[in-house]
């Protein structure tokens, strides 16, 4: 079909004269639009293309009014758009309909088993999904990693702010080193200002999500997310994992809060980084645990060596203990 941008002058000026000289030939219309014939004829199809031009009974044309072409050409798209509609809400409504069976089967099929092992990407995110839009009081989470990857982000941040609409209690704990990714800390600010509660760890064991207290989502293998995840609602596991996430809770800080320095003594990465290097962690580990680069950890064990006016590893180990900053 046409567009209205597309007709051309010349077809504008073979309408208006059609309008004037209905009965004229298509050569004398041409002549007093000034274009050759067949371009007066080719405007002429073009205008009986979009209803605009009628074949009169006399000889030549019958220019029709805008709005009666418009309402007899388009009246029997404007039909199917609306059919295609009623169509739409009719499937909606019967695939809705089947959301109680679905939340029942799924509630039958939990009941038979504790743990449910989940695998596949796509049948990993339904599941997530699902836990997500029918939690109703609480979602506790352990985010472990330098910062979240920016696809992941976007993908979440609507899911949660929904959340919070719902009045759900949100709690999250992050490690220190995401606090640096300018991703995860817009995405804090924005889920934090909703009413997110976001705190920050030195380590984390694994990623963990607790939906209302009663369903737990670990991942089967934490070096390989594609692994699968397990949903957890046995009491003695859910419940280990509960006081797990309360304890990095209460050990956590606001996620916003800058590392302080007191005097001499390391706080912050510094101090976490000085913890590992006493239980004898080299530096790749170090960066591993505390979801860092090598390079960061290098620096910081330097500048802590330095201060200590320590010469190895075990030496700075043995120094700040005297000074009382392991303590």
């Amino acid at each position: 079909m046409l567009e209205p941008s597309e007709i051309g002058a010349a077809a504008t000026r073979i309408y208006r004269l059609r309008v004037i000289h209905p009965t004229e030939s298509v050569e004398q219309i041409a002549a007093r639009a000034g274009v050759p014939t067949e371009e007066a004829a080719k405007a002429e199809e073009q205008l009986a293309d979009l209803g605009l031009l009628r074949p009169s009974p006399g000889g030549g044309w019958v220019a029709i009014s805008p709005e009666s072409a418009a309402d007899e050409l388009l009246a029997p798209l404007e039909q199917d758009i609306l059919q295609r509609r009623i169509t739409m809400a009719a499937t909606r409504a019967r695939l809705h309909a089947l959301s109680g069976d679905y939340l029942e089967a799924r509630s039958l099929r939990s009941a038979k088993t504790n743990i449910e092992v989940i695998k596949g990407i796509d049948s990993i995110r339904a599941v997530i999904d699902d836990l997500a839009r029918t939690c109703s009081s609480s979602l506790d989470t352990l985010a472990p990693g330098g910062g979240q990857g920016e696809q992941a982000i976007r993908s979440a941040v609507p899911l949660d702010l929904e959340i919070l609409a719902r009045g759900v209690e949100m709690r999250t704990i992050f490690q220190h080193s995401a606090r640096r990714h300018l991703p995860t800390a817009q995405f804090v600010a924005r889920i934090t200002a909703a009413g997110a509660q976001v705190r920050s760890s030195s380590t984390l064991p694994s990623r963990v999500q607790i939906y209302d207290r009663v369903c737990a989502v670990l991942p089967i293998d934490p070096e390989n997310t594609g692994a699968g995840v397990a949903l957890v609602r046995d009491p003695a596991v859910l419940g280990f994992v509960r006081r797990l996430f309360e304890y990095y809770w209460e050990r956590s800080v606001n996620f916003s809060e800058v590392d302080r320095v007191a005097g001499p003594a390391p706080t912050g990465l510094e101090r976490d980084v000085l913890l590992l290097m006493a239980t004898g962690k080299k530096n790749q580990v170090i960066a591993h645990q505390l979801g860092m680069s090598d390079r960061s950890v290098s620096r910081i064990v330097s500048v802590l060596m330095e201060r200590l006016d320590a010469d190895s590893r075990f030496q700075a180990g043995v120094k700040a203990v005297q000074n009382g900053w392991l303590t």
